[in-house]
């Protein structure tokens, strides 16, 4: 909940920082289908890598985010302003997160009995960054065009309204 408003009082949006927080979930994902791919049982030691899983993707978030507002405040439209934030962001966005799997990558696929306890801390950073960087490219443009749109529709139905019920 503190995450949360910590997000809305820079954005100014009360629906922007469900978005970010909206991506923790992917991370989980690829930290998962990489327990299931390599046979790993979930551990304490899984569950620290959650959370730096989640300090990645969420910080790709909210950037990306940021971007597409920039972008907006320029007097881009909606729908410009999301693709060009992605663009702009792509490049950085997957050179993070292919870094962050290939560092960890050995660490991964260590079989030494004095590395047992950190391969799923690696495997949940590891997988749980390159899903959820492909989800989330994905998923925060449609998310950002959605809030957008009902924004759009909500400022359509007050405009309406107070045009129907004048004070």
């Amino acid at each position: 909940m503190l995450m949360y408003v910590l997000l809305a009082i820079p954005f100014g949006s009360w629906l922007q920082p469900l978005i970010v927080l909206a991506v923790i979930p992917l991370g989980a994902i690829g930290a998962l289908a990489g327990h299931m791919l390599l046979g790993l049982d979930l551990s304490v030691w899984s569950t620290q890598g959650l959370v730096g899983v989640s300090g990645v993707v969420i910080n790709d978030a909210l950037m990306m985010i940021k971007f597409m507002n920039n972008f907006r405040d320029s007097g881009m439209s909606p729908r410009d302003a999301i693709i060009a934030g992605s663009k702009v962001r792509f490049r950085a966005i997957v050179l993070t997160s292919l870094t962050t799997f290939l560092g960890v990558a050995p660490l991964v696929f260590e079989t030494s009995t004095y590395a047992k306890h950190l391969v799923p801390v690696a495997t949940s950073v590891g997988f749980g960054v390159l899903v959820a960087t492909i989800l989330l490219l994905l998923v925060v443009p449609a998310l950002a065009a959605l809030q957008y749109d009902v924004r759009e529709r909500l400022g359509r139905a007050v405009a309406r309204t107070r045009g129907r019920h004048p004070r």
